[in-house]
């Protein structure tokens, strides 16, 4: 296997967590703020980024880093629903 560098491991599992959650944060926009749909799309990409943290052996030290890559793409999702739906 090849190995990488870790910072760019580590940008990979970033960018992987803003990417993900770009579609979560545009459906999670159609629910009622804290309803079950709403914590579904919010939550359901977190066991998946923490799978990939690990297993590219980065500790707790790096889960505000997800963690901020998971919620820019909710928020960039939740802005796009936003502007498509005043389109609509």
């Amino acid at each position: 296997m090849l190995s990488m560098h870790p910072a760019i491991l580590l940008l990979g599992v970033i960018i992987f967590a803003f990417a993900v959650n770009i579609p979560l944060g545009y459906l999670r926009q159609n629910y009622e703020k804290f309803s079950f749909g709403w914590y579904f799309y919010v939550h359901i990409s977190i066991p998946v980024i923490i799978y990939l943290r690990v297993k590219a052996g980065f500790s707790w030290h790096y889960i505000p880093l997800t963690l901020a890559g998971a919620f820019a793409g909710q928020f960039l999702g939740g802005r796009i629903n936003k502007r498509r739906s005043r389109y609509d």
